[in-house]
């Protein structure tokens, strides 16, 4: 990913986004405006019965295959008025549960506004033109950071940002676009955004470190349209908010997109082939 070639219209999707915003970690431990702070993820390591769960967007949302438990965590938590994501990772069967718009009916089962099931242990990508949870068609889990990775020191993945506008079309690995409007200025889902090789990102607190220096080596994928630089983590009393509040001092000029379709080895699949030098 730090080898791959600047993409030739990266001056002005930055510009679109923001040139001057600063980067954001929309993640940390304890509360934020009275509400829990970043995308919880509900972990099980029993294989759990699957669940019955309804569908505003049936046509482009796996049918089936839900193991959600009822006390499944909600974003921004049960009252909230906002995306409502829950991920459920199965460490069992080795699969994501996500769903969008989530919200828990009687007898354990959920309706959603859409939904997909992804098997962890596959490369393979949701039909071309679906959604997901995520507006790009993609998996929300391996997209965040994780504080057990930042423990570690090291987040070896691409994480999951927001842009205010995109255009109308997507680029691999994304499959389903959300666009504003068709205008070649604005970035399209599944872009790839990168920290500059030229930021310092020696003098960080080890959180802001590992999230700094993940976004330089794997950069960041575009995946749904919100809030400008806002990186996705998860929900976490193990984050130091203080420690990722030095994220914020970089901001959209520090970036650049990448051409990452050197990466790509089929057109249906997330495997990567490796970039020359």
């Amino acid at each position: 990913m730090d080898r791959l070639p600047v993409h030739p219209g990266s001056a002005r999707y930055v510009a679109s986004i923001g040139a001057d915003e600063p980067l954001h970690p929309d993640f940390g431990s304890g509360l934020t405006e009275g509400r829990p702070f970043g995308i919880p993820v509900t972990v099980t390591e029993t294989e759990l019965p699957e669940v019955k769960v309804g569908f505003d967007y049936p046509e482009e949302s796996d049918p089936s295959g839900y193991r959600v438990p009822p006390g499944a965590a909600i974003e921004d938590g049960p009252a909230s008025r906002g995306d409502r994501h829950v991920v459920v990772w199965d460490k069992a069967l080795c699969k994501a549960y996500e769903l969008w718009n989530a919200v828990p009916q009687s007898g354990g089962t959920w309706h959603a506004g859409s939904g997909a099931v992804f098997d962890l242990k596959s490369h393979a990508l949701r039909p071309d033109g679906w959604t997901s949870a995520d507006a790009a068609g993609l998996a929300i889990l391996p997209g965040l950071a994780r504080s057990e990775e930042a423990a570690a020191g090291r987040i070896d993945h691409a994480i999951r940002i927001t842009v205010p506008r995109s255009d109308q079309s997507h680029l691999w690995p994304a499959r389903h676009q959300a666009g504003a409007a068709a205008d070649a200025s604005l970035p399209p889902m599944g872009l790839r955004l990168r920290l500059k090789s030229s930021v310092d990102t020696a003098h960080l607190p080890p959180q802001a470190k590992a999230v700094a220096d993940a976004l330089k080596t794997y950069g960041a994928i575009v995946a749904d349209n919100g809030s400008p630089w806002y990186i996705s983590g998860d929900q976490s009393s193990a984050w130091d908010n203080a420690q990722l509040d030095a994220l914020k001092a970089f901001k959209g000029t520090d970036f650049e997109a990448v051409d990452a379709s050197g990466l790509q080895q089929s057109p249906d699949s997330g495997a990567v082939a490796t970039p020359s030098r």
